[in-house]
């Protein structure tokens, strides 16, 4: 009795012998994506507003939180606490120097009317568990600090209504947008940002609607602190050396 061969076997042209099917090559292993520890630091710089790469102090991982952050306060390094990230925080002197004459004018104002608090660039708001931020000037109205006192924390959970942040040489105009949609997302009512290049302030009354000012106007409080008026060439003025002759007397003798 004869039997017919599998449909599926291949017959050797120089052999009778029946050969098994070819078994087809396994497909490749499906390659895991792998990202370079300098892709993921590119993408979180990026993500961070474009920040020169020495700035960013705890790298790719995102995992950083409060302690750490107090961590590194206690060891002398300024940083703020972003998204997980910790970002150091862009520093000058001339930057100090406007921020320090902004500094004095609110607290006469707001000392004056014991109309709350106002802090300077060590002062820190938990804005969220994963958001602390450091502006140069901020102020706090009583009302919005707990029980109406000063909070004893490092980096107290309150939300000031008026913060001013002077840009320096390590910030990126993204950094700040993002600054003002987390500081406006939070609550804060008014931001200042300051150009001392441009001896101008951006005035922002929401994410959208914003002002220039120069050096020769003047600024007001708003809606946050209503009388308030700062002639920002008090403020520039601390830019100019002893032997510098002040904008007012140029104008003077501009129109004469």
């Amino acid at each position: 009795m004869s039997t017919a061969p599998d449909s599926d076997a291949i017959k050797s042209p120089t052999s009778s012998v029946i050969q098994p099917p070819p078994v087809s090559p396994p497909p490749p292993a499906k390659q895991t994506r792998n990202f370079s520890v300098s892709t993921r630091i590119t993408d979180v710089l990026a993500d961070l507003g474009g920040i020169p790469a020495q700035r960013l102090l705890s790298g790719d991982t995102g995992q950083a939180d409060i302690d750490e952050l107090l961590q590194r306060h206690r060891s002398g390094n300024l940083c703020e606490l972003v998204d997980g990230h910790l970002v150091e925080r862009a520093m000058g002197y001339r930057e100090s120097l406007i921020a320090m004459m902004i500094g004095r004018f609110i607290i006469e104002f707001v000392a004056s009317r014991n109309l709350g608090m106002v802090s300077g660039p060590d002062g820190f708001f938990r804005l969220s568990p994963t958001l602390v931020r450091g502006p140069d000037v901020a102020f706090i109205s009583w009302d919005r600090l707990p029980d109406r006192k000063v909070p004893g924390e490092a980096c107290p959970a309150i939300v000031p209504e008026l913060v001013v942040d002077v840009i320096s040489e390590g910030n990126t105009r993204t950094e700040m947008t993002n600054k003002r949609r987390e500081y406006f997302g939070r609550g804060v009512k008014l931001v200042w940002i300051v150009d001392p290049d441009e001896r101008s302030v951006a005035v922002w009354h929401s994410i959208n609607n914003f002002q220039v000012l120069d050096e020769t106007q003047t600024i007001d409080g708003g809606d946050v602190l209503p009388g308030l008026a700062i002639p920002l060439m008090d403020v520039f003025k601390v830019l100019n050396g002893p032997d510098e002759i002040p904008i007012e007397e140029l104008e003077k003798g501009t129109n004469q």
